[in-house]
Formats: C-alpha cells, structure tokens, sequence
C-alpha cells in the first residue's frame, strides 16, 4: 500500500437516464483523475435515481449483474487512468434476488472486489427491503494496490459494529458510498437529522483511528407515485481524519471533493490513543443480543 493516497468524492445530482448518468461519471473520473487522484468514489445507486423511495416491481428492471455494463465501463476506465474506482451497483444475483452492492475496481480494471449492504432499512421513502436481500459476504476490507478499502454503505454508517469488524480486519480506510437526505415535508429536523448522520461516522473515524470517506448525491427527487413529497438528497460528502477530523466537506451542490490521506497517522494515534489494546473483548457477550 502507499503511504500517503491522493482520493477525491463526487458528488452529484443523478439523472433519469442511466446512460447519461454513467457519462457524467466517467467525464468526472477522469477529471478527478487528471489532478492527481488515485482512489475515486461514487455515491450509493449512482446510475439512476434513488428507486427505493417507493415499493414498485417494475425497478426490478434497472438491476445488472456483476460483472455488468457498469463494472465494465468503470473498469476499463480504471485501466486507462492507472486508478482505483470504488461504485455502487442495483446488483442481481439471480432471478428474484437482488442486492445493494459495493464494487472496487482495480488498477488493471479487474473487481478487487465487493460488499453487499448487510443493514437494509425500510422507512418512509426509503423501502429498501423491498428489493435488496442483505448482504451475505460480511465485514470484510477489500485488498488493493492502494490499500486495504473498508468498504460500507450507507444504513451501515451507523453501525459501530460493522466499521469495528472491519479496523479489526486490517482496513487502512472506512469508504460509505451513501444516499441520504429528507422528505420535503418533514425539513424542520433534517439538520439535527443531519448532524447526527456526521457525527456517528466521524466517531468510527476516532474509535478505530482511521481516515472516512463519506460520498452522498444532491438534489430532488420526486416520489412517482405522488404519495410523499419526495426526497431532497441533502450532499455534504466529507472526509474525515483518523482523529474525526473534518478535512474537507462539500455543500448541498455538485461538487468534487480532494484530499491527501496519510495512513502513516493511524498507527501514531493508536499508539497515544490504544483503544484496541483496552478493549475488554472478555465482557461483550452481550453485544450479540438483540435487547438485554
């Protein structure tokens, strides 16, 4: 791995057309790219809208496998550009199951490999275990030629369980490809809704010293059904320090964001700050309880 990686975060508004959506981000890729950027990150479902905001089979429709169209696309792009790319995928699996998929594309255009969404959540505007089965593939870092990628997505950034398993498996870095935002008739406690949603991941940064990279979309999408005000996407993507440290954040416009990430930092802070050698692994049978 390198000492130091060079990542950037685009965040976008996401069209109705999947082909124009995955142009978008292959113009961006190589923008990014072109300044110097050797790991990219998409955010969650990148090449349309966000479907799960009602239950409605024909959406079915939109998922590809892996490999697919997409991976292809991004991994010859990959290739090209010497890079690592980290998208997400509507993915299926087989006739009738489907998964929220996290895909790492490596430098040669091979898949280093995924993640499936192990924490589906079915809310409001957000019916997503209506389509995606949870993710059967665990916690576990992806191996690359930059580094050991912990890669999550979206409802798992709160869980501090799942970016724990992966600090202990060894992950260099934290990366929550994400779609998350309010529905426009509930905007009075999106920024409390918001803050927490920053908060709970900048505390994964500082529990486990490590670097986070937290890639939302913007804009409004509307409820096709007519039965909510639809969701506005609510952005500022950011990256975090191992100390929870925010060093970049982005609005709630289209915006790439850059950093330097040194992972030389995470073994200076573990060493003042060793919450893993103080862990008292002894005493948390409780923890694989539902409720006490």
């Amino acid at each position: 791995m390198t000492q130091t990686l060079s990542v950037a975060l685009l965040q976008q508004a996401i069209d109705l057309d999947k082909t124009k959506n995955l142009n978008l981000f292959l113009a961006e890729i190589e923008k990014a790219a072109s300044q110097g950027a050797q790991l990219v990150c998409l955010p969650e479902l990148h090449m349309g809208p966000y479907f799960p905001i009602t239950e409605n089979f024909e959406h079915y429709q939109h998922a590809e496998t892996i490999p697919g169209p997409t991976t292809d696309a991004l991994g010859m792009l990959a290739k090209k550009l010497q890079i690592v790319i980290v998208c997400s995928i509507f993915e299926k699996r087989a006739p009738g199951l489907y998964h929220n998929t996290a895909v790492v594309l490596e430098k040669d255009g091979s898949i280093a490999g995924m993640y499936r969404k192990m924490h589906i959540p079915d809310d409001p505007g957000f019916y997503e275990k209506y389509y995606f089965t949870p993710g059967d593939l665990g916690f576990n870092p992806i191996q690359t030629s930059i580094g050991k990628l912990g890669v999550l997505v979206c409802w798992d950034q709160w869980y501090p369980e799942a970016a724990r398993i992966m600090a202990l498996k060894g992950a260099d870095i934290l990366i929550y490809p994400t779609a998350i935002g309010y529905h426009k008739d509930s905007k009075s406690g999106f920024v409390k809704d918001r803050d927490a949603w920053q908060t709970i991941q900048r505390s994964h940064a500082i529990a486990n010293a490590l670097p986070v990279l937290v890639i939302n979309r913007v804009g409004y999408e509307k409820d096709p059904n007519g039965l909510l005000e639809g969701t506005q996407f609510w952005g500022h993507s950011f990256i975090a320090g191992p100390q929870g440290e925010i060093i970049k954040q982005a609005g709630d416009t289209v915006e790439t964001l850059t950093a330097e990430i040194d992972f030389k930092e995470t073994e200076q802070i573990r060493q003042f700050w060793p919450f893993l050698r103080d862990r008292r692994i002894d005493a948390y049978e409780g923890i694989l309880q539902r409720y006490l």
